[in-house]
This record gives C-alpha cells, sequence and structure tokens, in this order.
C-alpha cells in the first residue's frame, strides 16, 4: 500500500472512502513483490496495481466489494493451464492478494492515513497489518515511525503487538516489506498469525559526480529509477541548475570534499563521470571505503589502467579496488549519452537484484530474482 502512497494521502485528505488491495505473498514467478497495492475509490478510480495486468480486473471488483460490505478478503490468484481466458497469472505463478476497505469512518482510518502522510512525506515508517490469523485480529493495522513510536494496534494480547512492533523495527532497518510468522499455540502473544510488514524509507541516493553531457542523461534515468539524484563538481561554469533541471542537488564543490561531508548509507550508488585524475583519484580513494552500493567510474580501458595504477600509488588496496565498477556500466553497445545512462543503469539494477546482466533469451537464470534489494525499495 506504501507504495502508491503519495496517490492515497490525497484521497485520505478529501476524506474519500476506499479499498486497498495489497500482495502479501509471492509464490514462483509472479510481476509484482509484496506489498505492490492497486487501490479504488467509491467514484471507481483506480492507481496502482498488483500484478501488470494479469489479474487486475478481478483485484478491481473485490475492491469494489469491500468497499460495499465492509468487510476485508484476502484471495489467492494463480494460473490456470485448462483455461487461457480465466483470470489468473499467465507468467505461471501465484500471488496472494489483500483487499481492505478503509472508510472514513472507520477505525482503521487514523492508522492508514498517518502511513501514508508519513510516507508521502519522506518519513521512514513501517506498517505492520494482520493477514491471517484470529478474525477479531484482521482489519487492524499498527504503525511503527523509524523513533520507535507505535500508533495503532490490532486490539490483541499486548504480547503480540509488542512483538509486531519489534518485527517491524526490525524491518524497517532493512528496508524490507514481507510477511512473517508471529506466535506459536500456547505462547503468550495467542494464536500464530501472518504478518505483512510494509517499509518505507526516503529514496535511496545517486549522486553523479562530473557535470558532463552523459551526467544529464544519468540524471533523468536516476530519477526514473526512484533515486534522490545529486550532480556533483568543483566547475561552476558547467554545474548549474539549468544545465540539470530534474536533479535534486546540484553541488558545486571539489567530489572528495563533498562526498567527505555527505551522508551516505548501504543503498547510496556513486557514478563517477569525471574521467579526470585530479578529480578521480582521491574520490575514488575515498568512496572505495564507504559502505555504499555501487561506485562505479567512466573511462576507457586505457584510462581504466592508468586510474588503477594511480589508485595502488595512493594506498588503495586490491580488495578494495575489486569493488569499483570500471569501465562503468554493462555492455550494450552504447554510444550517445541516453545510451550510456540506461547501460549504467541496466548494472546498477542488475547489482540492486542479484542478476547476471545476460541476455533472457536462451538463459536459465530466473526472470525475476528474489534476493534481497542492496539499492532502494518503490519496496
Amino acid at each position: 500500500m506504501l507504495d502508491i502512497a503519495e496517490e492515497l494521502n490525497a484521497w485520505a485528505a478529501e476524506g474519500r472512502d476506499f479499498a486497498v488491495a495489497t500482495v502479501v505473498a509471492v509464490s514462483g514467478s509472479a510481476p509484482r513483490s509484496p506489498g505492490a497495492a492497486l487501490a479504488v475509490d467509491a467514484r471507481g478510480t483506480a492507481v496502482g496495481s498488483v500484478s501488470g495486468g494479469c489479474v487486475e480486473g478481478a483485484v478491481y471488483e473485490l475492491c469494489r466489494q469491500a468497499l460495499a460490505d465492509g468487510r476485508p478478503v484476502l484471495e489467492r490468484f494463480g494460473h490456470d493451464d485448462e483455461d487461457g481466458l480465466g483470470t489468473g497469472l499467465t507468467c505461471g505463478g501465484a500471488i496472494d492478494v489483500l483487499v481492505l476497505p478503509v472508510r472514513a469512518a472507520g477505525p482503521v482510518r487514523p492508522v492508514l492515513a498517518a502511513a501514508l502522510a508519513a510516507t508521502a512525506g519522506g518519513a521512514a515508517v513501517a506498517l505492520a497489518r494482520i493477514v491471517t490469523g484470529p478474525p477479531a485480529l484482521l482489519g487492524g493495522a499498527l504503525l511503527v515511525h523509524g523513533d520507535g513510536t507505535r500508533h495503532g494496534g490490532f486490539g490483541g494480547p499486548p504480547e503480540l503487538e509488542d512483538t509486531v512492533a519489534a518485527e517491524a523495527a526490525a524491518f524497517l532497518d532493512a528496508g524490507r516489506t514481507g510477511t512473517v510468522e508471529v506466535g506459536e499455540r500456547g505462547a503468550r502473544c495467542g494464536s500464530p498469525v501472518t504478518v505483512l510488514i510494509e517499509s518505507a524509507v526516503p529514496a535511496p541516493r545517486m549522486i553523479v559526480f562530473g557535470a558532463v553531457d552523459f551526467a544529464a542523461a544519468l540524471v533523468r534515468v536516476g530519477k526514473f529509477l526512484g533515486f534522490h539524484v545529486t550532480v556533483c563538481d568543483a566547475r561552476p561554469v558547467f554545474t548549474t541548475r539549468a544545465r540539470f533541471p530534474e536533479a535534486d542537488e546540484v553541488v558545486v564543490d571539489w567530489p572528495h570534499r563533498y562526498l567527505e561531508r555527505t551522508a551516505t548509507d548501504a543503498r547510496t550508488v556513486l557514478c563517477v563521470l569525471t574521467h579526470d585524475p585530479k578529480f578521480d583519484v582521491p574520490l575514488l580513494r575515498l568512496a572505495l571505503r564507504l559502505p555504499v552500493a555501487y561506485v562505479g567510474a567512466m573511462g576507457s580501458r586505457r584510462t581504466h589502467l592508468d586510474r588503477l595504477e594511480r589508485l595502488r600509488e595512493a594506498g588503495v588496496t586490491e580488495r578494495r579496488l575489486a569493488g569499483l565498477r570500471s569501465p562503468i556500466g554493462l555492455d550494450l553497445g552504447a554510444r550517445t549519452p541516453e545510451e550510456t545512462a540506461l547501460s549504467i543503469a541496466a548494472e546498477i539494477v542488475a547489482a540492486r537484484r542479484g542478476g547476471t546482466g545476460i541476455s533472457l533469451t536462451g538463459a536459465h537464470t530466473p526472470i525475476h530474482h528474489d534476493g534481497p534489494l542492496r539499492v532502494g525499495s518503490p519496496a
């Protein structure tokens, strides 16, 4: 649900009634991950997606039904080989979808509205909802903020909410969305329940060093992928808002000095497009020591070899040099700035998702990789 928080926050602010369908579990090959959502308001307006089109019509009708009767519903959609025209996933997988009515006067509305407002405002929160368990607990929601404060609950044993809150905090710390089983029969927290936990964290950072034409194209692709994009260069004549209107920040500073003082984390990607030793060497010497997701540097293979020697002379170890993606990007035969930006973005996505970067035609690798995200979360 939090993946469409901006739209739903506007609906909540207008006082609209709506129902939201959220993917809570996936098995096999499926186009969307847990947390993906489709919402329908009382006027029939729809936003979001749970399947990329395969079962949207059926989920839309479930949302309309939930709005009418006020009852949540959990539905599984799979693939029926005997009925090619029936409702199901043509990719052969299955998804479980939780449909929850969100009425203006409903008890869960304030919690969901707080979650949507926080997410739309860029705050870090985790929203927990019980998917399966005792009927009395279904339909509730628990919101956990980045500072550990809570909002809402399930109306069950306090031990259950304490356990779910701890799980939600762990999911939020990792930027994860998914389900978790909580409780055992006879335990103080009651009967076992399945909890969907959605995490919303601020957009991951992409820092582009070098105010060149390739950078302008990479900024556009980075924004498309959901990054908070910064362009940094020491040359004020090139580093202007007019040249990079889509960047979130345009910074005039020596790259290594800016990197020393700015915040980075395990989701940050650093793209070094300067290919000038006076910028590259001090910048990469620092960048390769940071626990970031990706460090790539532009340049020819000859430039790359020269850069490696300079970095070795500057004291960078072979182990750290192994973390450098250079020449930057995947081999797409790219020539234009836009093609080069696509090549760089493709390498970042492959690193993020654990992909190989090879053509899917004739390959025996999964289409959708289930490994943990290492760069960012739409999640």
